[in-house]
């Protein structure tokens, strides 16, 4: 395939997305350009749906996404250059857009303050997996200083999560970064988090799963200290209240001393008040989550993991799963693994085993041009490419995709299949499902057997059900896109 020239194709993204000035804010995550526009009718969906190096456009959760594929970066930086756009992503004229619903802005937001960290996340996973794996065959010992050096540094970012979060998210809600990051570190200080360790004063909502102690005061105000390390929740609600008092204290404060100022009394308020109502109230929220899902889970395993397999790829296509992504990572940080929504594990696999089936079976010379790097781009956790240039304008392997991940995802449900920690994407995920603890156990086995059961099941079923229609081509399935997604429902 022709290689795509993203320092010429930038200009015609933004022209045709409304100009620089119908931008609020530009991100990226792993294959889209993720817009805020002020005015989405103001976009040219259809010729940047026909443009060539662009794979789809998708209008969900009050975000313009520009389906780019695998060098959705080049394209990020590509449009950055043109000016107007700041590093962040943020445009320098402060655009607004008040025409959000709730659902459209939670999303909007989760986006906002997740993606910016999955690469990083995806990283450290993999040599937190890596260390797990090289420990459990015996490579290297676990007591080691080199087993040791490599988990930590792929738990740092977990173990600090709400620093990281902090920044991201003081970005998403319009505050000093800085300030946003100092107000989750203050959250990990030692000295704050020893104060957990005092003697309990009294206990609050005693007899419920939320049971606490309060351990300390401030200013004569009781705080129960809760153990921040690696938690989502309280850190976003933690800056998303200091980002509203930083605003409040601009208002209000000199301009000449403004500079300082405004961080200390922000931090001064802000900390306090999360460690007081914010933090315990946003830890409620994730035990109860956790257990919602624990619930979900235990009422059947197999109908839970078969119906997140077999929805995943829908709620990719629709540009929703960003907001169930922190969900999994909540349960992560909550319970120490998450048996739920890794259940989507074998989809990318299926995904790869269906285009690959497509492209050993079609004659059409431009869909096997367009297969096989699709299939290898789905082997390691990128399924965009196979999902818009394949599988679902030409039906037939869509639905069998869907089919034959909600299997996968049955099987793990069935075998019990817990993910440790946050793994890389596809082949890079596997690592994720060794039990620290005790090594390789049937959740690693289990995501094995699953995958390559689902694997070997959508291959056979393409090469058994797929036909090449006369005359089709990719150009003529992709112009098809919007009429085979609104019968899916869109």
């Amino acid at each position: 395939m022709a290689k795509v020239d993203y320092n010429a194709l930038a200009p015609f993204i933004v022209e045709n997305v409304g100009g620089k000035e119908n931008i609020v804010s530009l991100t990226h995550c792993v294959t889209r350009l993720r817009f805020r526009l002020k005015d989405e009718s103001k976009a040219n969906t259809t010729a940047l749906k026909e443009k060539n190096g662009i794979l789809d456009v998708i209008q969900k959760g009050g975000q313009y996404q520009v389906v780019i594929g695998n060098a959705v970066e080049d394209a990020y930086d590509a449009v950055l250059k043109l000016g107007g756009i700041g590093a962040s992503g943020e445009v320098e004229a402060e655009n607004t857009n008040t025409n959000q619903n709730l659902f459209d802005l939670f999303v909007s937001t989760i986006s906002g303050v997740f993606a910016p960290l999955l690469g990083l996340m995806c990283g450290c996973g993999i040599l937190k997996g890596l260390s797990v794996f090289l420990g459990a065959l015996g490579v290297i010992s676990t007591s080691s200083g080199t087993y040791v050096v490599i988990n930590a540094i792929g738990d740092t970012i977990f173990y600090f999560f709400p620093v990281f979060i902090g920044f991201t998210a003081a970005e998403k809600f319009g505050m000093n970064r800085f300030v946003g990051a100092a107000v989750g570190a203050a959250l990990l200080h030692p000295n704050i988090s020893a104060l957990r360790s005092g003697e309990a004063l009294f206990s609050v909502l005693s007899g419920t799963p939320f049971e606490s102690n309060v351990t300390t005061t401030f200013a004569g105000i009781p705080v129960i200290m809760m153990n921040y390390a690696s938690t989502v929740i309280p850190a976003v609600l933690a800056v998303f209240f200091a980002s509203k008092v930083e605003r409040l204290i601009k208002k209000i404060c000199p301009a000449v001393v403004k500079m300082f100022l405004v961080p200390a009394f922000t931090l001064l308020i802000a900390v306090p008040v999360t460690l007081i109502i914010v933090g315990p109230v946003a830890t409620w929220i994730s035990d109860a989550i956790g257990m919602v899902f624990a619930v979900f889970h235990d009422f059947s395993p197999i109908l839970s993991g078969a119906l997140v397999g077999g929805l995943w790829q829908v709620l990719v296509m629709f540009g929703v799963h960003q907001g169930i992504t922190p969900i999994m990572i909540n349960n992560l940080m909550t319970n120490g693994f998450e048996n739920v929504i890794c259940c989507m594990q074998a989809v990318p696999f299926t995904t790869c085993a269906v285009v690959f089936a497509v492209y050993l079976k079609s004659k059409n010379k431009k869909i096997k041009e367009t297969a096989l790097p699709a299939a290898i781009s789905s082997f390691f956790g990128v399924s965009e490419p196979s999902i818009y240039g394949i599988t679902l304008p030409l039906k037939v392997p869509f639905v069998i995709t869907l089919f034959c991940s909600a299997v996968g995802g049955a099987i793990m449900g069935g075998l019990g299949v817990n993910m440790y920690t946050m793994g890389g994407m596809g082949l890079f995920a596997f690592p994720a499902y060794i039990n620290p603890a005790v090594g390789f156990d049937i959740s690693f086995y289990g995501v094995l057997i699953a995958v390559g059961i689902a694997m070997a099941l959508s291959f056979i079923t393409t090469l058994i059900f797929y036909k090449d229609k006369d005359g089709v081509t990719v150009q003529d399935a992709k112009a098809s896109k919007a009429a085979v997604k609104q019968k899916l429902g869109r």
